[in-house]
């Protein structure tokens, strides 16, 4: 009864499956501490004062938050330099993704989503019904000359790119990104996720806000769970051409940006001092603990994320189960379909030291 009532398309889509609890993990091990490196989040926490701001906020909770988040809005197009026309807030990227799918996407359409990027992409248009093509990087880098062919071959209706890239933390080439724009099939969206980019120093980015402006057919995800530490309050925006943004709001979910998210959002913005200084502390701290990494046998990837990609030389499953149990919690890289990797996301430097240390030291009991 259950399999017959549901689409077609769920029978053969997996869930998009993020990972066991850390409390179910601590539980198994018997754990009291474990330093969190799986998830990529911000973990140096809000912002100061942006606690107190939502707190400040708790009074307006009862009511339903304002549809039209005309305050964030404007604050995020003071904040990248766009129109608040361009400006979509949603309940986290995964929101937006849901949203654009459901937008965009029919049964049958065809989407090209690299390969290895974030799993969500390519599973949310699973459930849609899409055929989604993969086109698989080479050396780990995306290959955008194949990618867009493999748009034109097929007519796709979305790519969807992660730039810097979830899991390898790799960048964009400027000069390659212009030449993709150029040879994407004509009628298809590119979906540029930025959830990282705040990893990287403004001057440095691609200014996909441009390619908005120019009338080309791009979006931008951006998050506020990265640098600004904000995750467990799900907040996301999309930048895009208002007259995009009028049809996706006739998908959007109405109100599902909470008061509290809102709140947390605005006292986030406007402050480049305090987002630079968050950005050289992870930066200083990824690169400490990729040299640390290298010194002792490992091979980082070079990343632009707040994570670093790994080729271990030995089973990431039994490494990661053996740091686990030293309270150290890495993602393995064969749930990324990346065996013999590991994804660690960046701390504070005491912690990437001591994750470090603890990493060698079971790489070589493997060995």
């Amino acid at each position: 009864m259950t399999r017959a009532a549901v689409k077609p398309a769920l029978h053969a889509a997996g869930p998009y499956v993020p990972g066991p609890s850390l409390d179910e993990l601590m539980a198994r091990h018997g754990l009291r501490e474990v330093a969190k490196l799986n998830w990529n989040e911000g973990l140096w926490g809000p912002l100061p004062g942006v606690e107190a701001a939502v707190a400040a906020a708790s009074g307006q909770f009862w009511a339903y938050p304002e549809h039209a988040y005309n305050e964030l809005r404007d604050a995020i197009a003071a904040d990248t330099g766009v129109r608040s026309e361009q400006v979509l807030p949603g309940h986290g990227i995964q929101a937006l993704i849901l949203t654009l799918v459901g937008a965009m996407v029919a049964v049958g359409d065809a989407v090209v989503v690299p390969e290895p990027t974030y799993g969500l992409y390519a599973q949310a248009c699973a459930v849609a019904g899409a055929e989604v093509v993969t086109v698989r990087a080479p050396d780990l880098r995306i290959d955008l000359e194949a990618v867009a062919a493999a748009a034109r071959r097929t007519e796709a209706r979305i790519i969807w790119l992660c730039d810097p890239n979830n899991p390898t933390g790799a960048r964009l080439d400027p000069a390659e990104w212009r030449a993709f724009l150029a040879a994407a099939p004509p009628g298809c969206l590119v979906v540029a996720d930025e959830a990282y980019a705040d990893y990287v120093a403004p001057e440095e980015r691609l200014r996909r806000e441009d390619d908005i402006d120019a009338g080309r057919p791009v979006v931008v995800l951006r998050t506020f769970s990265k640098i600004y530490g904000l995750a467990g309050l799900r907040l996301g925006y999309l930048l895009g051409d208002p007259s995009l943004l009028f049809y996706l709001q006739r998908v959007q979910e109405p109100f599902n940006v909470n008061r509290a998210a809102l709140a947390a959002g605005l006292a986030s913005l406007g402050r480049p001092a305090d987002v630079a200084a968050r950005r050289a502390a992870a930066v200083a701290a990824r690169e400490r603990f990729a040299a640390a990494l290298l010194a002792g046998g490992a091979r980082p990837l070079p990343s632009a994320g707040n994570f670093v990609l790994v080729d271990l030389g030995v089973d990431d499953a039994e490494l990661t189960e053996r740091l686990l149990a030293r309270g150290v919690l890495i993602r393995p890289g064969g749930e990324l379909g990346l065996p013999g990797f590991a994804r660690i996301t960046v701390a504070p430097e005491p912690v990437m030291d001591r994750a470090a240390a603890a990493l060698l030291a079971v790489r070589g009991e493997l060995a």
